[in-house]
């Protein structure tokens, strides 16, 4: 079905009017059991056509043509608001089902374009499936009736064919400029509201819907937790939320479908496409679908370098920020152990040493305590990495031990932290940045030179000294190795665009942590909130510590050290170390921020007492 296909006046259901014959005619009883189909089409881009190429009219000029002509037991097949692009019609597939069954002797429409507009299964129907089917067809306006194969008409029905399949080309292509015009400008391109707005009544601008936004930040946040769209689909459910479609049911707003299930059962595609989209972020975007012609109807996902986004066209939902973790998150999709359980730390735990992700390990038999985290690569084969193993119930109380510390430091030395995090920052910016844009400009150069290379090539074919086999080989490699240099340069540009940020990313964690002041406790709220990832080293067992927890970080990353319960055969304790990485700032080196606040203090006493 096609985009045409949403009018409600379609006529599925043909409706027999009978002509009767005239007495002195002589047509056998099989004849007269036959039906003669009057076949109407109207898509949008007809209605513009004028008055003339309504259904109304149709029916009537094809009815009178029938009592004229006395076709007996005629039938009308309607297909109102259906593209002549595609066949995939109603009304036209009755017909053709009712044809196959023998029920047909006659066809008539009003002219050729009204059976379609694609020349090449125009003429398929009307050479090969009308014949077989020994169905007479008929096109009034164009003179065209198959029962006269010599007719001058008939043979000019190749030529009206290509001009009919003409006219919806013509039209796309005037549709899609103005459609490339809007989206340009910002302009939303889609008749549906997305659920959380509501369009102004004296304008196309979007407006918040305040009852609906609730719902699609409450989904935001409990992604945010660590929940995906099962769960998240499952809660709303046993809070009693209103779908998307039953509410605008509710509501009197416009659907675009009707509500089958009960109005309370969440579908996961349904919190998933909520979660993607970048709109409730106060952006419009154009083109995130394309299709291939104007025969192919398939909707394909359009890269997002290939879609146009504009911001600020309405007022947010969802920051900017929480957006894009919450994508992170998505990408990082939980791996649910066989129990069912996930754990809020699944998608930010990382091996120290090879990098992989670590999984989470329970069963059913395990309480909670016992649940644990294992490097992936460990896990499928113990030679290619080490025993990296944690409790989740421990990593939870060293993670939460140095985040206290951080929001602590922050809220109490805030003018610190930002002059020592802008220090670091710059340091480790200045070598990351010149690496950056090293890779970038050979990624640059190496485009350029692969066109260069390309058009010698084709040269070179063109003037016979490289076969077409030679250069086909070379230049899908050329494409290849350029597509994936184009991917790498746009990567590498927004790495550069990120360091160079600094002092902004600054502000945007130290507004991150002011929001979270008031937390008791670690959950998965504020863990995908502030942190990007935590790495986990190896045990070690040393002789000189007396398991107490400490948080140190001379090296200036975060490393905790975690007390193990005694081995049954020594009084020896585990030394756990983990690599917080922090959103937007990376690592926090606490005891070199509270030495530099010491430090700038006694400074300042000094200049103060001179």
């Amino acid at each position: 079905m096609n985009k045409f296909s949403d009018r409600n006046d379609i006529v599925t259901n043909p409706v027999s009017m009978t002509v009767a014959a005239e007495k002195e005619e002589k047509v056998n009883t099989a004849a007269k059991a036959k039906i003669t189909a009057l076949y109407c089409r109207l898509s949008q881009e007809d209605e513009r056509l004028g008055e003339s190429m309504s259904i109304q009219n149709q029916k009537e000029m094809l009815l009178n043509y029938a009592k004229e002509n006395r076709f007996s037991n005629p039938v009308f097949y309607v297909d109102d608001g259906y593209t002549g692009t595609n066949f995939d019609r109603p009304g036209f597939q009755q017909m053709l089902s009712d044809m196959q069954n023998g029920k047909v002797s006659a066809l008539i429409t009003k002219d050729l374009s009204r059976l379609g507009r694609d020349s090449t299964m125009v003429g398929y129907y009307q050479k090969y499936v009308f014949p077989q089917l020994e169905v007479r067809y008929i096109a009034v306006n164009d003179n065209y009736d198959s029962a006269n194969p010599n007719s001058t008409d008939n043979d000019m029905a190749l030529f009206k064919n290509l001009f009919n399949e003409f006219y919806p080309l013509d039209t796309s292509r005037k549709i899609r400029a103005v459609n490339r015009m809007k989206g340009e400008n910002g302009k939303t391109l889609t008749t549906m509201v997305p659920y959380g707005y509501v369009k102004d009544p004296d304008s196309n601008h979007w407006i918040v819907d305040e009852d609906a936004a609730k719902v699609v930040k409450h989904i935001f946040s409990l992604c945010l937790e660590g929940r995906g769209p099962s769960q998240i689909a499952k809660q709303l459910e046993s809070e009693n939320i209103l779908t998307p479609t039953a509410y605008k049911a509710e509501k009197g707003l416009p659907l675009n479908t009707k509500v089958k299930d009960s109005p309370y059962r969440w579908k996961n595609s349904t919190v998933g496409h909520i979660l993607e989209r970048r709109e409730y972020t106060g952006c419009t975007v154009a083109f995130k679908t394309y299709t291939n012609s104007i025969w192919d109807k398939k909707q394909r996902q359009n890269p997002i370098e290939n879609q146009i986004i504009t911001p600020d066209t309405h007022e947010a939902i969802i920051d900017e920020d929480t957006f894009n973790k919450v994508q992170i998150i998505r990408e990082k999709r939980h791996r649910r152990t066989k129990t069912g359980k996930s754990h809020m730390f699944s998608g930010l735990l990382y091996c120290y040493d090879c990098g992989s992700n670590m999984y989470f390990c329970t069963t059913k038999d395990f309480e909670s305590r016992q649940d644990f985290f294992e490097c992936s690569v460990h896990h499928k084969n113990h030679s290619e990495c080490k025993t990296h193993f944690i409790r989740a119930e421990v990593l939870e109380r060293l993670v939460w031990e140095h985040l206290k510390e951080v929001i602590s430091f922050v809220y109490c030395h805030e003018p610190y932290f930002r002059e020592y995090m802008k220090q670091v920052s710059e340091s480790v910016s200045k070598q990351e940045l010149k690496s950056l844009k090293k890779q970038f400009s050979l990624a640059e150069n190496r485009i350029a030179e692969i066109d260069r290379l390309y058009t010698k090539t084709y040269e070179d074919n063109a003037n016979g000294k490289i076969s077409d086999e030679r250069f086909k080989m070379l230049s899908e490699g050329y494409d290849s190795e350029q597509a994936e240099l184009k991917a790498k340069a746009i990567q590498l540009q927004k790495q550069i665009d990120t360091q160079e940020q600094n002092t902004e990313n600054i502000d945007r964690f130290v507004s991150l942590v002011r929001s979270h002041i008031e937390d008791d406790g670690l959950n998965g709220y504020n863990l995908h909130e502030l942190i990007q990832g935590i790495y986990i080293e190896n045990a070690d067992v040393p002789n000189d510590t007396d398991g107490n927890i400490e948080i140190d970080d001379d090296d200036g990353e975060c490393i905790v050290y975690s007390k193990k319960p005694k081995l049954s055969s020594s009084k020896k304790h585990r030394i756990r170390k983990i690599h917080i990485k922090y959103d937007f700032v990376g690592f926090i080196p606490v005891n070199k921020l509270l030495q530099y606040a010491e430090e700038s203090k006694n400074a300042q006493n000094k200049e103060i007492s001179a």
